[in-house]
């Protein structure tokens, strides 16, 4: 995983679990706009989560924070 995607989960997911709590759930779309601007970056974030971890659409953002910290 690139350290960009890296920064951009732990982010994401924090400012999730801040906003919402540690229930929240996410999905890979979370790290990206609604516009298909960087496909490279999607589809290694894809990778990871659907090929690499088998993950649900839906994931806890604790659960993912944790998965990416061990990296």
């Amino acid at each position: 995983m690139t350290p960009s995607l890296k920064t951009k989960i732990l982010e994401v997911c924090d400012k999730k679990i801040t906003q919402k709590g540690t229930n929240v759930g996410i999905s890979f779309y979370a790290f990206f706009k609604n516009k298909n601007d960087n496909p490279e970056l999607l589809m290694e974030a894809a990778t990871w989560w659907i090929q690499t971890h088998k993950l649900d659409h839906f994931e806890k953002a604790v659960k993912i924070k944790a998965l990416v910290k061990n990296l």
